[in-house]
C-alpha cells in the first residue's frame, strides 16, 4: 500500500517537534502524575490516577500516530517557480466576492483555522494544477458548487 500521507518540509518539522515534546517532557509529566496519584492509596477509587492513566494512553497514541505519519509520509518540496497550484502553494482566490488565502498541504497537516487546506479536500483538490486567472469549481460536502477565481499563486 502506498503512502497516504503528504507533508511539506515545514509540516514534517512541526510533527518532529511535537514528537520530541511528547516523548521527552509530556511523557515524564504524565508519569509523575501517575506516581503521585498512586501515593494517594487505593487506586480502584482514585480519579486522579484514572485521569493520569487516560492522559498517558492519549499521549502514547499520539506518539504512535506521529511515528506512523513520519515513517510513511511523502515529503513534497514545492517548486520554486511554477505557475500552477501544487502542494505547498499559497493560493489567493476570489470566492463569492471575498478574497480567501489558502495554503495547500497534505491531509496530515491540514488546519482550516490557519488557512491550511488538504490537497484531498474538495477545494484543495479542485485548485491543484490550475493557473492564475482560471475559474475553478469545487463540489462541497453538501453537494453545493463552490466557484473560485485564482488571483495569485505563491510558492
Amino acid at each position: 500500500m502506498g503512502s497516504d500521507y503528504i507533508l511539506t518540509p515545514e509540516g514534517r518539522e512541526k510533527l518532529e517537534q511535537e514528537l520530541h515534546y511528547l516523548e521527552t517532557e509530556k511523557r515524564a509529566e504524565v508519569g509523575e502524575r501517575i506516581k503521585v496519584a498512586r501515593e494517594f492509596g487505593d487506586i480502584s477509587e482514585n480519579s486522579e490516577y484514572d485521569d493520569a492513566k487516560n492522559e498517558q494512553g492519549m499521549v502514547e497514541a499520539r506518539i504512535a500516530e506521529i511515528n506512523q505519519i513520519l515513517s510513511e509520509a511523502t515529503i513534497v518540496d514545492t517548486p520554486k517557480k511554477s505557475n500552477k497550484v501544487t502542494v505547498g502553494a499559497i493560493v489567493t482566490v476570489n470566492m463569492g466576492g471575498k478574497e480567501r488565502v489558502f495554503t495547500i498541504v497534505g491531509g496530515a497537516e491540514a488546519d482550516v483555522a490557519a488557512g491550511k487546506i488538504s490537497n484531498e479536500s474538495p477545494v484543495g483538490a479542485a485548485l491543484l494544477g490550475h493557473k492564475k486567472d482560471e475559474e475553478v469549481t469545487a463540489i462541497g460536502p453538501t453537494g453545493r458548487e463552490i466557484k473560485m477565481t485564482i488571483l495569485k499563486i505563491e510558492h
